[in-house]
């Protein structure tokens, strides 16, 4: 199902004197933007999946169609070569605004870094993973607190990968969607033998079937933290292999 033209129109307001200095009219601006439309769902959703914690679904939706809009300013009059140049827009303004609502408070960062060294030492220490229950013994926290930060955690992780990945497409120079589409897949793919079997299972999960944590972990018959520490362990190990790449 696509955006009714209302809520197209809410966003292109501001930008048609720009799309009209790039020689495109509000009605081309407006027919190109209902055929990239779909491109901003599937890229909000894929986002949303790993950031639902951040931003919601609909205000990513209206944050990429703005980035939408900005590529028709600046690209004009779309060819073969906009789906690429348009996806990468879109998620950059996307991720641009994760950053710049610096959802955690300096203090809550800080208390992160401590429970993230907290969990390293924990560790070393026992020699493997502790388990989630030793954690939150060792850390002095209760299952929400945990399970926040292991989201935050994950969340932080996937904007790191994803930068990764942006760069990896960028210089492949993709094709317009479903092509685009594939690439990301593919980059995804070559990189899964580096995971373990449940990490490729939570990975497939996301980015495949786009399921959320809680859904994941029902599958799984995994803890919503479980879910979400394995999802920062197989991204982390996905950007090394990326970069080697």
């Amino acid at each position: 199902m696509g955006y009714s033209a209302e809520y197209l129109d809410a966003g292109a307001g501001d930008y048609q004197d720009a799309a009209i200095g790039a020689g495109m009219s509000p009605r081309d601006e407006q027919r190109h933007l209902v055929a990239y439309a779909p491109l901003v769902k599937r890229i909000a959703r894929q986002l949303n999946s790993q950031a639902s914690s951040v931003m919601s679904r609909e205000d990513m939706e209206q944050i990429g169609l703005m980035g939408l809009l900005e590529a028709l300013r600046r690209y004009g009059t779309p060819d073969t070569g906009f789906g690429s140049y348009a996806s990468l827009r879109v998620r950059g303004a996307i991720l641009d605004e994760l950053r710049r609502q610096d959802w955690r408070p300096r203090t809550v960062r800080q208390d992160s870094h401590k429970l993230r060294d907290g969990l390293r030492a924990l560790t070393r220490r026992l020699g493997r993973e502790p388990s989630e229950k030793e954690a939150m013994e060792a850390l002095g926290i209760d299952a929400t607190d945990y399970y926040q930060h292991m989201l935050d955690e994950s969340a932080e992780e996937m904007l790191s990968f994803d930068e990764v990945l942006q760069e990896t497409t960028d210089q492949a120079h993709s094709a317009p969607s479903p092509e685009e589409s594939y690439l990301v897949r593919r980059s995804l793919e070559q990189v899964l033998g580096s995971l373990n079997e449940k990490e490729q299972r939570v990975i497939q999960m996301i980015y495949e079937f786009e399921l959320s944590y809680k859904e994941i972990a029902a599958v799984l018959d995994l803890s919503d933290a479980r879910v979400c520490q394995l999802n920062k362990s197989a991204l982390a190990k996905m950007k090394a292999a990326l970069q080697r790449a």
